[in-house]
């Protein structure tokens, strides 16, 4: 393992349907026709990064099926490193997306393959890893463990906590970087708290996205706002996870925080553009880099 960046998360294929609006409990609505593409919080991470030329690993899972196979296409012509995705008895996660014509989502997981992932397939996998990057659409105990172990060799942890967890203090304590949106720091701090409450809990600075809004980065005795680029939303599908490996590519080469998360607001404000989660990500070229 000698990639610049580790990803540890989940692979998902992602069935998207268009709707006017989203269904009452006990009522039918009518969408558009299914969409299949790659997804996954771990491996839409991944390929944002590659995409930008990072040096990128995922260790994750998959199931031995169409999906699985989809999804390791999509990473390797990223230039994602595959070495460490498992192969499950269990079928690839799937990620069930409506959107709306606002390009608002909403996103029910089945994880399948992710839920196989355990903590030992984390202990020797740092070799050459600068910074790590985590996301909980995979076991919990595994993501601990491998902040821990991460912390241990020296790396960089960025946590996205997402979908939202619990965490154990001494997690916590470990990360360098706590990536939230505005809903799970509200639901970190309670609503209406002051950002920097962000770290009272213990790690060493956090980024909280706003979504149109940008973002806001908090480390000990700043906290920057951070502007998006105006642009009209078709899908927001994925958007956090462009960002996430965004700032995490960006840091793995050098940036502070704060010029990582410049970059990264303009990598999420350019996927809403397009319809998609990794099919709308950009490469350094399409920023003008």
């Amino acid at each position: 393992m000698n990639s610049d960046v580790l990803v540890v998360g989940s692979a998902n294929a992602d069935l998207v349907v268009a709707v006017d609006r989203r269904p009452a409990g006990g009522e039918t609505v009518l969408g558009g026709d299914t969409v299949l593409s790659p997804g996954g919080k771990g491996a839409n991470t991944a390929v944002a990064a590659g995409r930008l030329g990072a040096d990128v690993a995922l260790l994750g899972a998959v199931g031995d099926d169409p999906y699985g196979r989809l999804l390791l296409d999509s990473l390797r012509a990223a230039g994602v490193d595959t070495g460490l995705v498992r192969t499950s008895e269990r079928p690839t996660g799937i990620a069930y997306i409506t959107v709306t014509p606002d390009g608002e989502n909403s996103i029910l997981v089945s994880p399948g393959a992710n839920s196989s992932l355990e903590p030992a397939d984390v202990d020797a996998v740092f070799d050459g890893v600068e910074i790590m990057v985590a996301s909980l659409e995979v076991p919990l105990p595994t993501v601990e463990h491998a902040v821990a172990r991460a912390a241990e060799r020296g790396v960089r942890v960025l946590l996205n906590l997402s979908p939202a967890a619990k965490l154990s203090p001494e997690t916590l304590a470990k990360l360098d970087v706590l990536l939230v949106n505005e809903h799970e720091a509200a639901w970190l701090t309670g609503p209406g708290a002051d950002f920097r409450q962000l770290l009272d809990l213990g790690p060493r600075a956090a980024v909280v996205t706003l979504g149109a809004a940008g973002a806001v980065v908090v480390e000990a005795g700043s906290v920057s706002q951070v502007e998006s680029p105006k642009v009209e939303a078709v899908d927001t599908t994925g958007a956090g996870d462009a960002f996430a490996g965004a700032l995490a590519a960006s840091l793995a080469d050098g940036a502070d925080l704060v010029s990582a998360a410049k970059r990264a607001v303009r990598v999420a404000a350019f996927s809403v553009t397009r319809p998609g989660a990794q099919p709308s990500y950009p490469t350094a070229a399409d920023l003008g880099e």
